[in-house]
């Protein structure tokens, strides 16, 4: 009975992408018997706001996606972020690194850089005393710390995708403003937490190695991971946070969040049942709650390929098109 979570960052509304990802971790966990948890991964000050995870929460809860104990927040863990980055840095797992992000991206775009598919040159990898100290005089801000990956090939098994395997990038484990990475705090996050599998949109499956090394660095239990199909725009990329997109020549503007479907007059059970027909776990056009759901639950008949959210479109204002 794997225990479950979601874990949302507070920097806006819920759309309905992350919103089915949700309801699948909830049924994953629910359908087991097991716990589901909410955690709120705050961890930028910058663009984490109270407002944005007071709606998120009051979303979950409209739409019957309930949790269990209290929510846990990444800002209240820092003391667990950075004990974990002692640990790495003890063992010599860990380098400064002073290259700006515009830096790496000129390295990776050039015709013979060293770092194939994007990945870190390894610019500040080996750099003794005197390099260290000239890279930090000529950048003039505090360094990152990157892992020191050593190009290691690691492979997980997901839940959906079977094994997946990646070299792992020397990626950043600390900010050069001080603030722990996102992939190192889920990883301690996760571990201390007790989930045992991680639910989320397939276009992460490719961190996931990342994480896996990490765990064992740290001598951490890796949880199981299921990558699901991500739900697209009606243009065909993903839903991201906008909610414009260009269809047949046209800007216009879809319902993609529990408010802008509670405009056009969908209660809770419309969102859930019009979520679980993407999913192949309701009819289209039928309300479901989240617990309606779990009778003949099978995870093996979820769809493997994206599926294309179908709103009506909205006027900029309130309500369909053509209202």
């Amino acid at each position: 009975m794997p225990v479950g979570r979601f874990a949302p960052s507070p920097t806006g509304a819920l759309h309905v992408g992350n919103l089915r990802t949700a309801l699948l971790a909830w049924l994953l966990a629910r359908s087991n018997g097991a716990a589901f948890l909410l955690r709120v991964e705050d961890l930028d000050p910058a663009t984490a706001r109270p407002e944005h995870e007071a709606g998120q929460r009051a979303d979950l809860a409209a739409l019957g996606l309930d949790h269990d104990g209290p929510v846990v927040r990444q800002s209240d863990r820092r003391a667990a972020h950075a004990a974990a980055l002692d640990t790495l840095v003890a063992a010599g797992r860990t380098y400064a690194c002073w290259c700006s992000r515009r830096e790496v991206q000129a390295a990776t775009a050039a015709p013979h850089g060293r770092a194939a598919g994007g990945r870190y040159p390894g610019t500040c990898r080996e750099l003794d005393a005197s390099g260290r100290r000239r890279r930090a005089e000529a950048a003039g801000r505090p360094p990152a710390l990157r892992l020191r990956a050593g190009g290691e090939a690691v492979t997980v098994v997901d839940r959906f995708h079977g094994p997946v395997t990646a070299v792992v990038d020397d990626l950043v484990l600390r900010r050069g403003d001080g603030l722990v990475a996102y992939n190192l705090a889920v990883v301690v996050d996760d571990a201390d937490q007790g989930v045992e599998e991680v639910v989320r949109g397939d276009d992460l499956v490719a961190t996931t190695p990342a994480h896996a090394l990490l765990c064992r660095l740290l001598g951490l239990p890796a949880p199981a991971w299921a990558h699901v199909p991500l739900l697209l725009g009606p243009d065909g990329a993903r839903l991201a946070k906008r909610n414009r997109f260009t269809v047949d020549g046209r800007d216009v503007r879809v319902a993609t969040t529990v408010a802008d479907l509670r405009a056009l007059g969908w209660g809770p059970p419309d969102v859930v049942g019009a979520l679980a027909a993407t999913l192949g776990l309701a009819p289209p056009g039928e309300p479901r709650w989240p617990g309606e759901l779990l009778a003949g639950f099978d995870p093996a008949a979820l769809p493997r390929a994206p599926t294309t959210w179908a709103a009506p479109v909205m006027r900029d204002g309130a309500g369909p098109a053509g209202s």
